[in-house]
């Protein structure tokens, strides 16, 4: 007798002809024990469209049966009348079994290693175009601060922008704009320097809807015991990409001239923005390729599910915590900001390193910043998974944020070694870092599905100090000296402890 079946299904789950649980998933060949006259099928598929042929044959006794299945489309597995499971083609490639919700934390990883990229090689770019160009401190502090007029006024429209239309478009956009600010640099910089600043605010609002869009997309993806390590990941994605962009940017001036810099890093975007289009959503309900047990996890443990249609900016404004985040976010990148634009120059002109050492003792700073991070996240979601209250970890990982950073600026009046210097700075920057798992993983804690909306709000906060901090750094140092810089980042940082271990919490207070 013969059989045959054609089976189509358009959004196929995994379909079981029999008593085999779901969650087991056989890759080698092994026997089970089911009726010897039953066949059983077991299809293991991802994202596509399931097409195959079963063929029974058997003979003329009843007693004696043998079966098989021929399948065309991948993703399959069969047992056979006599009970033994095996993959008809190769077993699914171990990529496609890596889960979904780290691609998206790793592409946002990688758009964030572009964005420092892009961002930190003007601080060394900055060096030879100065000299070649006659650009004073004030001036350089100018160009440095105008990256950060197009970072101001991008970040609430950018969280408006990725709650109501969703991340992807949001985030692909911001990629892809900055890199061709960044390509034209240097048309602009020979253009003269009205049309350098124009340009580097352009790559500022490229910047500036990243961070919200980055924070809508990890707020839909991520559960909640795995927030501070991917928000950690991802923003170690920022240091890292000021490791490499301070490390690379001296050879390639070096080597082809300070515009190779330029067009160089930018084109690098183009390469990420492929692949984004391809492997991300902005949602695990947009995304037809995530297994059911992923997303069920996600379903369980993600408080933000629902499309946002409007924001309740009176709601939001009116919890002392939305403040408290606001002001902190301030205090925070007062200091941070000023040592992303000024550290080459510090070590240039203070420690006397050349534009080659400059670049490359600036990477240890951040390459601590990386580390730390991810170390502070691990520790965060440990201590949450133990039953730390979400509220107290956040403050005592933006305790040592804020007070880390302090401690060692201080010191830094009291060296005279540059190797101790540098030690110092890399102390700072690393203590630095347990803010991801602090005041930047805090959005999505007390308003997960306005967490772009509020990520816009603080930052904004946060850039308005990155455009104050640096322009009025170049002013100092032209009538004062780089303790006075420290100083008022210490003072900030003190503030800062003070008024998030009052007033903020880690409980969901916007719903």
């Amino acid at each position: 007798m013969n059989a045959r079946a054609l089976l189509y299904s358009p959004n196929l789950h995994p379909l079981y002809t029999s008593n085999r649980p779901p969650e087991t998933s056989p890759r080698n060949r092994r026997t089970l024990k089911p009726d010897p006259k039953s066949l059983r099928v077991w299809i293991h598929q991802r994202n596509r469209s399931s097409v195959f042929r079963v063929l029974v044959r058997s003979s003329d006794k009843r007693e004696s049966s043998n079966s098989y299945a021929e399948t065309i489309k991948e993703g399959r597995e069969i047992v056979n009348g006599n009970g033994v499971v095996s993959d008809s083609l190769s077993s699914v490639p171990w990529w496609e079994e890596f889960p979904k919700r780290w691609v998206i934390v790793l592409l946002c990883f990688s758009a964030f290693l572009l964005c420092n990229m892009d961002r930190v090689n003007m601080s060394i770019a900055i060096l030879p175009m100065s000299a070649e160009y006659g650009w004073n401190p004030a001036t350089v502090g100018l160009i440095q601060s105008s990256f950060f007029w197009g970072y101001l006024l991008t970040q609430i429209a950018g969280g408006i922008w990725a709650d109501t239309v969703g991340g992807k478009m949001v985030l692909g956009f911001g990629v892809i704009w900055w890199s061709i600010a960044t390509i034209l640099t240097p048309i602009a910089a020979k253009l003269g320097l009205p049309f350098l600043l124009v340009v580097r605010a352009f790559m500022g609002v490229g910047e500036g809807v990243a961070m919200p869009a980055m924070n809508n997309i990890l707020s839909k993806w991520v559960p909640v015991q795995e927030r501070s390590r991917s928000l950690a990941l991802v923003y170690s994605g920022m240091y890292l990409g000021s490791v490499t962009g301070l490390a690379f940017s001296p050879f390639l001036i070096h080597q082809f001239g300070w515009p190779s810099v330029f067009y160089s890093f930018g084109s690098l975007g183009t390469v990420w923005l492929t692949l984004w289009l391809t492997k991300a959503e902005s949602s695990p309900i947009e995304d037809l390729t995530l297994l059911p047990e992923e997303r069920k996890l996600i379903a369980d443990n993600c408080a933000s599910k629902e499309p946002v249609k409007s924001i309740p900016w009176r709601l939001i404004l009116s919890k002392p915590p939305v403040w408290a985040l606001i002001g902190c976010h301030f205090c925070h990148n007062w200091g941070t900001f000023i040592l992303l634009t000024w550290m080459p120059t510090y070590y240039h002109q203070v420690l006397k390193f050349n534009l080659m050492e400059s670049g490359l003792l600036s990477v240890f700073p951040w390459l601590t910043m990386a580390i730390s991070a991810n170390a502070g996240g691990w520790i965060a979601d440990t201590l949450v998974s133990r039953g730390f209250s979400v509220t107290n970890v956040r403050k005592i990982m933006q305790t040592i944020g804020f007070l880390g950073p302090a401690f060692f600026l201080t010191q830094l009046k009291h060296i005279d070694s540059p190797a101790m210097a540098v030690l110092c700075m890399a102390c700072s920057q690393g203590t630095d870092a347990f803010s991801q798992s602090g005041l930047y993983s805090n959005h999505q804690d007390i308003a997960p599905r306005y967490s772009g909306v509020l990520l816009g709000l603080s930052n904004t906060a946060g850039v308005l100090a990155g455009v104050l901090g640096t322009a009025a750094t170049g002013h100092i140092l032209q009538h004062g000296s780089w303790d006075d810089v420290f100083t008022i980042s210490v003072g900030l940082y003190l503030v800062g402890t003070v008024v998030w271990n009052l007033f903020s919490t880690g409980e969901k207070i916007i719903d």
